[in-house]
């Protein structure tokens, strides 16, 4: 007896090309391939968003499941099943008949059932005088079975997805403890920094993440809370190393010793003594015992706040910001590309830009910045210049002048006490004053 296996819905019910494809899908499955049914179930369950699949919509799909009396699904095997609406609206704990018919039909949409529908739309099989099913009218779970390979890599891209997520969300969370600790620790010690300014830019990077956020936002906040916090941490531990450095000379196993410590630009006492127009003066070697790592670029922005006059937006948040202010000032100090690329091929582009930054923070004193450039060029050609005590030589100096005014606060000012946008003072501890006045050597 010949019988024909219907692809049309029954009734007003449309045919579309999604129910084309998902029977042609179907249709390739191989005649030996077997799956476990609540293995897969589980695989749609955790994949139900990328298959635009509900959670009503499994519910009954657990329950045309439950209507297949064998726990592996074959491609060779009878994949249809026939419950009537009371049975599937039982086993799926009393759901009503209307949202029943909804969440059937979104099972279909998403490929994960297809309807054989009787002629007269309803659900039964026909069974020869054996007992087995000739004709069967229901849902097929066919799909189910030719789909399964695809179903556990898409819950396997949820899988990590989450894990992704949750790695990020952690991330976050140590980072916004480490920075605000670290803050609370700068205050607490006397650190010299606008502290006020840097917890005000921690408020505005999680002023953008809102309650329930995507993991790319998170990433990206991530990232900036990292810059942040390596700013933060690279001031304290310098502070930490200049309140010691002997230890830092016995940790390296070095020990430079220079019996004129201060250059022609790094002292303020010697400033209007020697000749400084043509580049050419000669200045004792001014690479001291200083940690042996790079500026914390909150340091190099307290010894230089002109330089932020440049920035876009008259603030210098990164190092990028930094660099970007300096190409600024060359043409204003009339360094010739030529020395300012010579300058970043022998320093380095970061140093080079600390170099200028200093220069245009007393480019009153100097008049001729390009010469100045190339003498510092020359002696870091040599091995025998470092940034390190030009910027402590300006810290050094805005300290003396706080001092002799009356100005230098005992304790870190924050916005509440008029250091807001950015700061013009130098709040700073005891004890680094004094390391600063009066750099020890062994």
């Amino acid at each position: 007896m010949q019988t024909h296996t219907p692809t049309t819905p029954f009734g007003r019910r449309t045919m579309s090309l999604g129910m084309m494809a998902s029977q042609t899908i179907a249709k390739a499955v191989p005649e030996g391939a077997q799956v476990q049914k609540w293995k897969v179930f589980h695989a749609i369950r955790e994949a139900r968003e990328l298959l635009g699949a509900t959670e009503r919509s499994l519910s009954i799909l657990n329950a045309l499941l439950s209507f297949h009396p064998e726990s592996e699904l074959s491609g060779g095997g009878e994949l249809i099943v026939w419950p009537s609406n009371e049975q599937l609206m039982a086993r799926a704990n009393g759901m009503p008949a209307t949202t029943l018919r909804r969440h059937l039909a979104v099972l279909v949409d998403c490929g994960l059932i297809i309807r054989r529908d009787s002629p007269n739309g309803k659900r039964f099989a026909r069974k020869g005088r054996g007992g087995q099913v000739e004709q069967a009218y229901g849902f097929d779970l066919s799909p189910i079975v030719a789909r399964a390979e695809e179903f556990s890599e898409l819950a396997e891209a949820i899988r990590a997805e989450k894990n992704a997520f949750r790695v990020a969300r952690e991330r976050l969370t140590l980072l916004r403890r480490d920075v605000v600790k670290l803050i609370e620790a700068a205050i607490a010690e006397n650190v010299p920094g606008n502290w006020g300014r840097i917890h005000q830019t921690y408020q505005a990077i999680m002023s953008r993440l809102p309650r329930s956020a995507p993991r790319q936002l998170i990433d990206d906040v991530s990232a900036d809370l990292h810059g942040l916090f390596t700013e933060i941490r690279e001031v304290l531990e310098s502070f930490a190393e200049t309140q010691n450095p002997d230890a830092n000379e016995s940790h390296s196993g070095r020990h430079i010793q220079n019996s004129k410590p201060d250059s022609n630009f790094e002292s303020e006492h010697g400033s209007g003594n020697r000749e400084e127009a043509g580049g050419n003066a000669t200045e004792p070697d001014n690479v001291r015992s200083m940690p042996k790592r790079e500026l914390p670029l909150g340091i190099v922005l307290d010894a230089c706040p002109n330089l932020r006059e440049l920035a876009q937006g008259g603030d210098i948040r990164h190092w990028r910001d930094f660099l970007a202010a300096a190409e600024q000032a060359r043409p204003m100090l009339a360094i010739s590309p030529s020395a300012w690329r010579e300058a970043c091929e022998v320093m380095g582009e970061q140093h080079a830009a600390i170099a200028l930054a200093a220069i245009y923070q007393r480019t009153d004193q100097i008049s001729s910045a390009g010469g100045y450039l190339r003498s510092l060029t020359d002696k870091a050609r040599e091995g025998k210049f470092s940034t390190w005590p030009m910027v402590m030589a300006l810290l050094r100096a805005k300290l003396d002048a706080q001092k002799s005014s009356g100005k230098v606060p005992e304790r870190p000012l924050d916005d509440r006490e008029g250091n807001e946008g950015g700061g013009t003072g130098l709040t700073v501890s005891d004890s680094l004053l004094k390391t600063l006045q009066k750099p020890r050597f062994r």
